[in-house]
């Protein structure tokens, strides 16, 4: 959870560091057990607050302005995609929306019953991926930021990545190119195709793990 200084000169860096002070201030709470975070929408609302908390602290100019949005319809490749949080800084005329998307995984669902799928899980990580890729593609974010959170130990350090659910590898330490994945999950057909490259880095606190994971473009240099 790497972040630049949230005093930047420029607010789009300014904001893409609130995502990241808020993210780390969030694994820290939830890992103290100060917040508890039982499913997907909870995780999105209890982040939402403290990133709009530190929004409101970092426009600096009053040609500035920051807005936050859940759940935000956008127009993608003719079909409609709701992005997790939407988070859009405006100066002057300019605007530069940021896409967060947000997957949390815990062993036990809310009525206390132990959860499988994890197959599923993990595909739908990747899908996030696509997905933010999208949205910079069709102009519609000019950043996408992946927030994970489980507490699930065995999708971080496996003890053996036997089975085709593990082409969706989410491990800490993967580092996940360029391509296109097609590997059937839960019986029904995938298609993924990722344009960057992205590397997986756990943070663990408390019983929990944290990931927060932007692409990059990819060359054959590296």
């Amino acid at each position: 959870m790497n972040y630049l200084s949230i005093e930047a000169e420029r607010l789009p860096d300014r904001i893409r560091s609130a995502v990241s002070l808020a993210w780390s201030l969030f694994a820290k709470k939830v890992g103290g057990r100060l917040i508890s975070i039982n499913k997907e929408a909870s995780m999105q609302l209890q982040y939402a607050y403290i990133l709009q908390q530190i929004l409101s602290l970092i426009v600096f100019d009053e040609k500035e302005a920051v807005t936050l949005e859940l759940e935000e319809s956008r127009l993608v490749d003719g079909s409609l995609c709701e992005i997790d949080i939407l988070v859009t800084g405006q100066y002057s005329d300019l605007l530069y929306p940021i896409a967060i998307e947000l997957k949390c995984y815990k062993t036990y669902s809310t009525t206390g019953g132990k959860r499988g799928a994890t197959d599923i899980f993990r595909k739908d990580v990747y899908e996030d991926f696509a997905i933010l890729e999208r949205y910079i593609e069709s102009n519609q974010t000019k950043a996408g930021i992946s927030l994970i959170m489980t507490d699930m130990e065995s999708l971080i350090y496996p003890k053996s990545k036997k089975g085709k659910c593990w082409d969706y590898d989410i491990s800490d330490g993967t580092i996940i190119y360029p391509g296109r994945l097609m590997t059937p999950i839960g019986g029904k057909p995938v298609e993924i195709e990722l344009k960057k490259q992205y590397t997986l880095k756990w943070l663990q606190y408390g019983s929990f793990w944290f990931a927060e994971i932007e692409g990059n473009a990819f060359s054959f240099g590296q």
